[in-house]
């Protein structure tokens, strides 16, 4: 089984949400912007470097929102692999600076601020429904 730790970030900004187009293995869809950590890395020093690289904004950490663990069985997995055990580290941050830029020759193809009434009409991966539970923006799941 593979084993993927990985950091995201969650930024809200005047009714919006920061998001990543995921384009990977003929696959897309939008996600938080975020991804592995570096070995020795500090997760939310990955959050901060993730964003800067899909979206162009420097970003500060508000707060840990989570660690969401998940299994996707290998016939699940949209990219061809063994089972991966995934543990998603969630924050809360700001923008500080930067301004919005797409990722080139990346697992992201473009960035985008998206209003939080429209990201449901989005092709989206789950762990964007995930992050707004964990941050208060869509109910808890039982």
């Amino acid at each position: 089984m593979d084993i993927r730790v990985a950091a995201y970030a969650v930024v809200v900004d005047e009714g919006r949400l920061l998001l990543a187009h995921w384009s990977e293995g003929g696959h897309t869809g939008w996600s938080m912007p975020g991804g592995g950590i570096d070995p020795g890395e500090d997760p939310a020093d990955a959050a901060v470097r993730e964003v800067r690289e899909e979206t162009g904004y420097d970003v500060e950490i508000d707060e840990l929102l989570g660690i969401d663990s998940v299994v996707f069985r290998s016939v699940d997995r949209l990219i061809p692999g063994p089972d991966m055990h995934a543990l998603r580290v969630l924050y809360r941050a700001h923008v500080v600076g930067g301004e919005l830029t797409h990722e080139v020759d990346g697992s992201t193809d473009e960035a985008a601020w998206v209003p939080l009434d429209q990201v449901d009409h989005l092709p989206r991966v789950g762990l964007v429904d995930t992050a707004r539970r964990y941050a208060g923006l869509l109910p808890a799941q039982d």
